[in-house]
């Protein structure tokens, strides 16, 4: 099960985003965004690419890899547009098995995540949802 966060925010331009070629459903933006910041705390990021329920981008550190996805509905003016963030870490079939090396109400790649957020005062109604 993923992590998520979601929020409202004007500061992504959806307008301005690559066309995603499966849905149109916004994310790259806040996906850019998450990448350069992660990037400089010295996490491999790759870039942000299509997938049919919005954008995602794989995310790897020293211990995990993760799949970080972004989707926004877009719907009404660009003041109230919704933003949620998920975050999967990637577990082999023996982990799911297992049951090893689930996401930990911990993570250390989720809590930078909801660092990010909620330090940047242009992104309100914070929401986070942990799940094992």
């Amino acid at each position: 099960m993923a992590h998520t966060i979601s929020f409202t925010t004007s500061r992504f331009d959806v307008s301005a985003e690559a066309p995603n070629r499966i849905n149109p459903i916004a994310g790259q933006s806040v996906l850019l965004w998450l990448r350069e910041e992660l990037v400089r705390a010295g996490y491999r990021v790759t870039e942000p690419d299509t997938e049919d329920w919005g954008w995602y981008m794989d995310v790897q550190d020293a211990d995990a890899t993760y799949l970080v996805g972004a989707s926004a509905d877009a719907e009404g003016p660009a003041a109230a547009v919704e933003w949620i963030v998920q975050v999967h870490r990637h577990r082999t079939l023996m982990d799911r098995l297992l049951k090893r090396s689930r996401m930990a109400d911990d993570d250390p790649l989720f809590a930078r995540i909801e660092r990010l957020v909620r330090a940047d005062n242009t992104l309100r109604q914070v929401s986070v949802a942990k799940h094992a």
